[in-house]
């Protein structure tokens, strides 16, 4: 017996189990294919947070430089904190793209 995750609550279960104790979802025999479906829906999300967190840090660096001079007072604050939100909330989120990848389903 074997732990995974419950493809419709992402709580863990019995692989062997037939229904999830947490929200009562069917596994039966379509489990392989539920599991694959969530890998995917798991990628997309990790994929969707990169996004954001690219677009924080290109926002931090647009904000930080319009105008031609250096941002100065609350709009630099809010472009450095920006900035570095972004850019470490996307190596962040890399990372665990490449660790969710590695995992095999």
């Amino acid at each position: 017996m074997a732990l995974m995750s419950c493809p419709a609550c992402q709580k863990r279960i019995s692989s062997q189990s037939k229904s999830c104790p947490h929200c009562q979802a069917e596994l039966g025999e379509r489990t392989e294919t539920l599991v694959k479906i969530s890998h995917i829906e798991q990628s997309n999300r990790l994929m969707n947070h990169s996004f954001i967190f690219l677009t924080l840090f290109i926002a931090g660096v647009v904000v930080w430089f319009w105008g031609g001079e250096p941002a100065q007072g609350v709009t630099a604050m809010l472009a450095i904190s920006s900035f570095v939100l972004g850019f470490v909330g996307y190596l962040i989120t890399r990372v665990r793209i490449v660790l969710h990848k590695r995992r095999s389903v």
